[in-house]
């Protein structure tokens, strides 16, 4: 975490949370979801402009790529000065990139490797990594099929519906945070 960002913690603890203002896609591309975004219905939803805005500023990314993280109950979110943005994800915490030497990274620029390698039920490719499960970037699953053909990394069949419990994380922490408070 960035240091200017603990002292702002620091400065200011008992700033509120923020939910459903960021997404995360499938391609490992942030967005910003303003109130007319959300109102068009959920991140993973095709309605149309429910994703939001495509952030594009280089150092806007790679600060929110230092400071994101995740919190006890499997809640994901990037910590903006004292404020946690939590994320909306389209599919997993991590979109990973796979090298030609099968090296591995998270859209962020994390280096991990694989625990387990996962196919669902649409053939999307899935691995659990020691930072977290991460969906593999559409772009490299040429490489993850080479490296499963030489047996790298078995694959097993698993249902995408299934990945949130099985790997715990929240998909939407924004509907969790609305059951939430209608729970009060």
């Amino acid at each position: 975490m960035d240091e200017v960002v603990e002292q702002a913690m620091a400065k200011w603890p008992n700033v509120p949370h923020c939910f459903g203002w960021m997404g995360l896609s499938v391609r490992g591309h942030w967005y910003m979801r303003d109130a007319a975004a959300q109102a068009a219905g959920p991140f993973s939803s095709k309605h149309v402009g429910a994703k939001g805005s495509l952030l594009q500023h280089e150092k806007m990314i790679a600060f929110i790529g230092r400071n994101y993280g995740c919190d006890g109950i499997g809640q994901w979110f990037f910590q903006n000065g004292p404020q946690r943005v939590y994320v909306e994800l389209e599919s997993t915490p991590w979109v990973l990139r796979i090298g030609d030497d099968f090296c591995i990274h998270t859209h962020t620029g994390l280096p991990t490797m694989c625990t387990a390698c996962f196919v669902d039920e649409q053939g999307w490719v899935y691995m659990s990594t020691p930072l977290g499960l991460g969906l593999v970037h559409t772009l490299d699953v040429v490489r993850v099929a080479n490296a499963m053909e030489s047996d790298r990394w078995p694959v097993t069949g698993v249902l995408r519906s299934d990945l949130p419990v099985l790997f715990s994380y929240v998909v939407s922490p924004a509907a969790q945070q609305h059951i939430a408070l209608r729970q009060q």
